[in-house]
């Protein structure tokens, strides 16, 4: 579905765009162009008083907080450098950016992200991120079951397995909200909010 409206309170939710994620290879577009084309966004968002919420992942040094259960690929107990987990410097040091640190893939699940949106009086979100099928989809998957207006900024998000990109994309992403450039948003942007 193309884009339509974005509604008086929209909020920019940018995922995991963090010095350890942004760096691994990705496709279709890479790290640098995502955090570039959510910046470009942030900065739309910023000037028309519009929250920008980045949402970061990050764990215990003895895990404890990551989710526990059985799975083919653990990545329980790996080790990581300093700073992974700091928000890359394009995206940081907006002091009225609201700051989410999760545990699990959703940005929703866990955190006060329903709470800090609902109470600033957001009623959609516009994501972009790493990884598309993982952070992304299930934060999507969320805001739609939370009754948020979900809009993806298909160009502001890559995944390791262009395969799985593609079938968010192509897939998942039309049964949750409607997808679009970064330009297409920037131009609805202008549009709805002067």
């Amino acid at each position: 579905m193309a884009l339509t409206a974005l509604d008086p309170r929209t909020a920019l939710v940018a995922i995991d765009l963090q010095n350890g994620i942004v760096g691994m290879p990705t496709r279709p577009h890479t790290g640098p162009d995502v955090v570039g084309r959510t910046a470009e966004l942030a900065g739309a968002f910023r000037a028309r008083g519009l929250p920008v919420v980045l949402v970061r992942v990050s764990f215990a040094p003895d895990w404890a907080d990551a989710v526990p259960g059985r799975t083919e690929r653990q990545a329980r107990g790996l080790a990581f450098p300093e700073g992974w987990d700091s928000v890359v410097g394009e995206l940081d040091g907006h002091p009225g950016d609201i700051r989410v640190t999760k545990h699990n893939w959703s940005a929703f699940h866990g955190t006060d992200l329903d709470v800090q949106l609902r109470r600033r009086g957001v009623t959609q979100i516009v994501l972009t991120g790493i990884a598309t099928s993982i952070g992304v989809e299930s934060t999507a998957r969320d805001a739609y079951a939370h009754g948020y207006h979900v809009t993806l900024a298909t160009d502001a998000m890559a995944d390791s397995d262009p395969e799985a990109h593609r079938s968010s994309v192509e897939r998942i992403f039309p049964r949750l909200g409607e997808s679009g450039t970064t330009a297409e948003v920037l131009e609805l942007l202008t549009k709805t909010h002067g």
